[in-house]
């Protein structure tokens, strides 16, 4: 079993930055790749971000390349996503999840722990 535990989430003005942080528990962390999910009113969950299990392999949907940065710090069982030049459109419930998978994947469906979701909006 795992607990995920998001943080960091707020009200920023469009053009602002936000640190999210994801604490996981209960499972060697280092060992999972991890990945960032974000669901705005009335939409599906989106793949966000993902990053492999050492770090040293990250993929982002094409919408928040070059502005969301994610990273991992495995003695401390945290992932964080760093998001700079906020839009209006990235205004949604951020959740962070482990994957089943060996390798980081896009795929919602390759995930099976998530957590409770930390709110973003962003005000343009």
């Amino acid at each position: 079993q795992v607990q995920l535990q998001e943080s960091g989430g707020g009200l920023v003005q469009a053009g602002g930055s936000l640190r999210l942080s994801c604490a996981a528990s209960g499972r060697t962390f280092s060992t999972v790749p991890m990945g960032w999910f974000r669901q705005a009113p009335g939409k599906e969950r989106e793949f966000v971000a993902s990053i492999s299990a050492s770090g040293g392999t990250t993929n982002y949907r094409s919408s928040v390349k070059g502005r969301f940065t994610i990273s991992r710090d495995n003695a401390k069982n945290t992932v964080y996503l760093q998001m700079n030049s906020l839009k209006s459109e990235d205004t949604a419930i951020y959740y962070c999840a482990v994957s089943r998978k060996r390798i980081s994947t896009p795929a919602r469906n390759d995930y099976d722990f998530w957590g409770q979701g930390t709110q973003v909006t962003v005000s343009s």
